[in-house]
């Protein structure tokens, strides 16, 4: 067992939360190894003016945090699972998938306690197409602002930016002692959650067998199949930041059920499915509901997409 383990994170409030949750589990697990943080500014860090889908989607928080394991400066990073790509790059693995938090979206707001009670043409603001592609599916007189940055600072745009709401991640809000921010959970028939929403990921070498063994303990069954179908569904898809999809994979003591949106980015074309099995299909799952969604009208909402 190693002595010392280096955790590399993101510098985010939410971030190093995540980071120092799971260092604490290490420390509480193994009480005579030292962990440590090293703090690790992404591409996605960096570039904070310009829509996400715009410059490249998933992999703008990770590759920075990849590269440190790869060289040996950092043993393992913790992310948020929504912002891991569906194919790690050679030499790396997810080690653990902890106990999902709540998969939901939040909206945020001062002045309305639902999106239904928002006015014609109210201002809401988000980073992501498949929120926007929902949010607009359900109302389409809403404007949509693009919303970047950390937590907090999203929040405070919320005000000086004069919009109506906002919408974030319920997990990230309760992680921070920000819950009594929520002003509603969107429920899913309005917006499905990001792949892997609400769960954190830790990624480290698939050659240190060594920390391979000290994270296991990490590993939440049932989220890691539900999580499992989430991702190959999006791989089938081939979908990152830049397409309009949501998926959600409930788990039960042996049944999974997997439920998927795929839609346009205006919120007009839209399809909609759901498939079940058991936690052994998971992977399985995943890829029979995209080809069938995909069959029924996802492709072409891709095809269009790209031109």
């Amino acid at each position: 067992m190693k002595e010392k383990l280096v955790i590399g994170t993101r510098g985010s409030k939410l971030a190093l939360w995540q980071a120092n949750y799971i260092a604490d589990c290490l420390r509480s697990r193994y009480p005579g190894v030292e962990v440590s943080l090293k703090r690790v500014m992404t591409t996605g860090d960096k570039i904070l003016d310009v829509p996400l889908a715009r410059i490249g989607g998933k992999g703008l928080f990770t590759k920075e945090l990849e590269n440190e394991m790869l060289s040996g400066q950092v043993d393992l990073a913790v992310h948020s699972l929504k912002d891991m790509p569906t194919e790690l790059p050679p030499g790396l693995t997810l080690a653990a998938i902890t106990e999902r938090v709540d998969p939901g979206d939040a909206f945020v707001s001062l002045h309305y306690q639902t999106v239904d009670a928002l006015p014609q043409g109210a201002r809401i603001g988000t980073s992501s197409l498949r929120r926007k592609a929902q949010l607009l599916h359900y109302r389409p007189d809403l404007v949509i602002s693009d919303l970047r940055g950390n937590l907090d600072t999203r929040l405070q745009k919320l005000e000086t930016e004069q919009l109506d709401g906002i919408i974030l991640a319920v997990a990230g809000l309760k992680r921070l002692g920000w819950q009594e921010r929520i002003t509603q959970v969107l429920p899913q028939a309005l917006c499905l959650p990001a792949v892997g929403q609400g769960a954190l990921a830790i990624e480290t070498r698939s050659d240190d067998t060594e920390v391979l063994a000290m994270l296991e303990f990490l590993n939440h069954d049932q989220t890691r199949a539900a999580v499992t179908a989430e991702r190959a569904f999006l791989r089938e898809v081939e979908g990152g930041c830049q397409v309009p999809v949501g998926v959600f994979g409930q788990a039960g003591e042996q049944a999974l059920e997997l439920e998927a949106v795929i839609l346009s980015v205006d919120g007009i074309q839209i399809v909609r499915d759901t498939i079940c099995g058991s936690w052994a299909e998971a992977e399985a799952m995943g890829r029979n509901l995209a080809q069938r969604m995909l069959a029924a009208g996802g492709r072409e909402i891709m095809a269009a997409l790209e031109d």
